[in-house]
């Protein structure tokens, strides 16, 4: 019986995998993807090759700024 608990236990536990666990980029502001969704801008790619895709709130600014002298 004992044999049969720890047996159930280990596969329990070993089927607790978090789905969509991803790697991260941007400083932590983005997510490596395939493909990103429509409100999120690429930027760089990831080191496993994927898309970074980063949230607008995140997204740097690229409009050109006027520099008095």
């Amino acid at each position: 019986m004992k044999t049969f608990l720890l047996t159930l236990a280990a596969l329990l536990l070993s089927s607790q995998v978090i789905p969509g666990s991803t790697e991260k980029c941007w400083n932590l502001h983005g997510k490596c993807r395939d493909t990103c969704s429509r409100n999120e801008k690429i930027y760089v790619f990831c080191l496993s090759g994927k898309l970074c895709c980063v949230k607008p709130k995140f997204q740097p600014n690229t409009s050109p700024q006027l520099i008095n002298t």
